[in-house]
């Protein structure tokens, strides 16, 4: 297995093999055939059903190639993409590798079908966990899980192995907030009925005077709303 390009400018050579002194490696990239099987569908409403079955590392380009037939069956070589590492983003690659089996995830987008077309394009191959999901929770991809080679999962391990560094564990630290007050409670300027809040001190002489009594028809009354009598 060789890797096609790297930020380097050379090929790592064999899987698992470490880069040279002074080798540059933040993203490297490997071309990976996408194999898609299409099955009869089960709906009335789909003829066919389609889903990623397999990855073909160092493949040769292909647009939707039969590879096997088994009467209503067949599984193409879609199409070849590149498959990159890099080595910022180990974390999602070490979860895909701790899978059983480990995984890589295939991404296909809906294509509009014409006359002999396939409905599916494939968009990318990943083998972080991590971006995966992010496509999934997206609902616009169809998201295929599929199991790694022998020799892709050890080049994939290796780059973990060189590269990963375990990330800190950070407690969030509380930032106190001062209690809400309520607007108006214990201002003086404010008249209210009663305020618990305020202590006798606080309110100056003469601020709460009862209101002047106001004449009226039906007799003086005291303020806007009491009566006496």
């Amino acid at each position: 297995m060789t890797v096609e390009r790297e930020s380097g400018g050379r090929p790592e050579g064999a899987a698992g093999e470490a880069p040279g002194e002074g080798f540059d490696e933040r993203l490297v990239a490997i071309p990976v055939g996408v194999v898609v099987r299409r099955t009869p569908g089960v709906t009335r409403w789909a003829r066919w059903s389609w889903r990623a079955v397999a990855v073909l590392p160092g493949a040769a380009p292909a647009d939707w190639r039969e590879l096997r037939r088994e009467g209503e069956a067949v599984e193409y070589h879609a199409a070849t993409v590149e498959l990159e590492l890099h080595r910022a983003l180990t974390e999602g690659y070490r979860i895909s590798l701790a899978m059983t089996p480990p995984k890589v995830h295939v991404v296909l987008h809906p294509e509009p079908v014409g006359d002999g077309g396939f409905p599916w394009r494939v968009h990318g191959v990943t083998a972080s966990a991590h971006e995966a999901l992010d496509r999934h929770e997206s609902g616009e991809e169809m998201l295929e899980p599929v199991p790694m080679p022998p020799g892709l999962e050890a080049w994939i391990r290796a780059f973990c192995d060189r590269h990963h560094r375990e990330q800190p564990f950070l407690k969030r630290q509380r930032v106190p907030h001062a209690p809400l007050a309520e607007d108006g409670v214990g201002d003086a300027r404010v008249r209210q009925l009663a305020d618990v809040y305020r202590a006798p001190g606080t309110v100056k002489a003469g601020a709460l005077k009862p209101a002047p009594l106001k004449p009226g028809p039906l007799g003086p009354r005291r303020g806007d709303g009491e009566t006496t009598h």
